[in-house]
């Protein structure tokens, strides 16, 4: 389940990094091009080892830290309240978090 939730993450990417390049400015894209920067990775990566069972730990608090921070960023290029801002660290530490987990499962034989 989580490959495909990682195939459609990464088509929200690529729509919103589009929409970042062609129909917003100023902040709102920016927010838009560093959302898509952080998650369109790692949906691909998800979708490349998702079927390894002894990754699924790291790779879901990857794609859930992905996808919380590119979500927070999302939301207030839409015009949603700055504060969501917040939160978007939330992912970013999920992310580190889950690369840390994922180099200790790929370390073990």
């Amino acid at each position: 389940m989580i490959r495909p939730m990682a195939a459609w993450a990464a088509a929200i990417a690529i729509a919103a990094g589009a929409f970042g390049a062609h129909g917003a400015h100023g902040v709102s894209a920016d927010w838009l091009k560093t959302g898509t920067a952080y998650l369109l990775p790692h949906a691909i990566l998800v979708v490349i080892l998702g079927e390894d069972a002894r990754l699924q730990g790291p790779l879901r608090l990857l794609m859930a830290g992905a996808a919380l921070f590119a979500a927070t960023l999302y939301a207030m290029s839409l015009g949603a309240p700055r504060w969501l801002g917040a939160i978007t660290p939330l992912g970013g530490g999920a992310l580190i978090l889950g690369w840390v987990w994922l180099g200790v499962r790929l370390r073990r034989p």
